[in-house]
């Protein structure tokens, strides 16, 4: 298992071959590699799992909640 932040995808810059997004993480936007999901790619609105600047899985809204909750959690230092 691979810890991994949700991010919304909002463009795909020309050039790069189509395997770099831009993706609000938290309000901020990152460019990240999205090549590891050309068997189905990502598109404006989707949300993506980062990790390590890859983006290694899809996810609807509600799946990227979880996932910030989980890494909320980890930060607290809290028992689940």
């Amino acid at each position: 298992m691979c810890l991994g932040i949700p991010g919304r995808v909002v463009g795909i810059p020309d050039g790069y071959h189509r395997q770099i997004a831009l993706v609000d993480v938290s309000g901020e936007e990152r460019r990240v590699n999205i090549g590891l999901l050309e068997d189905d790619p990502a598109r404006p609105g989707d949300w993506v799992i980062i990790h390590m600047g890859f983006a290694v899985d899809k996810t609807d809204e509600a799946g990227a909640a979880e996932a910030m909750a989980g890494l909320r959690l980890l930060g607290s230092g809290e028992q689940p």
